[in-house]
């Protein structure tokens, strides 16, 4: 999968994996469809993060689902 190009199927693919790795408990309140690739550089930027380490505080994670929620569309 080639996530420098802006698609949805790229954004729903992001958005499931950072849901995976921060093991959201609340799977419906972070939805592919609640982004748009507007915010995809963001979105990726996020996504890079977030693979990138095995584990998060709870601040972090905190911080990480406060930023997914500025991404969403208005």
């Amino acid at each position: 999968m080639d996530l420098t190009q802006k698609s949805v199927e790229n954004v729903e693919y992001m958005i499931e994996e950072i849901k995976e790795k921060l093991k959201v408990l609340n799977l419906g309140a972070i939805k592919p469809s609640h982004f748009d690739e507007e915010m995809y550089e963001e979105l990726f930027e996020i996504y890079e993060m977030v693979k990138k380490k095995n584990s998060f505080s709870p601040n972090e994670m905190q911080a990480l689902v406060e930023e997914l929620g500025s991404l969403r569309k208005k």
